[in-house]
């Protein structure tokens, strides 16, 4: 069963930023795109690498590890050499709290 949960205030995430995060059990890498907030997992498929410490240019993080592209919006990969892409979590803004459903 999904569940709603806070990860993060608006204020610590300024728009180009990323920062990883827990969500229950879940590593999660936190996108603030234009004002917009996108989660992912924070694992790429490649080799595990923390995706939100990677670098983030307009909505497409690339792998710190070995330069996989992933659209931070969808999960979905856009480059090698990971094969697949990674899970996307909504998120919701409610006053300045930032809140990710998981499951």
């Amino acid at each position: 069963m999904a569940k709603t949960v806070k990860v993060a205030q608006t204020s610590d995430l300024s728009p180009g930023a990323s920062k990883v995060v827990q969500a229950d059990s879940h590593s999660i890498a936190l996108f603030n795109v234009e004002g917009t907030f996108y989660a992912i997992d924070n694992n790429c498929t490649h080799r595990g690498g923390p995706l939100g410490e990677g670098e983030l240019t307009g909505d497409t993080v690339e792998c710190p590890l070995h330069g996989a592209h992933f659209n931070v919006k969808t999960g979905a990969v856009t480059g090698p050499p990971a094969g697949k892409g990674v899970r996307s979590f909504p998120v919701k803004i409610e006053g300045n709290d930032v809140l990710v459903e998981v499951d």
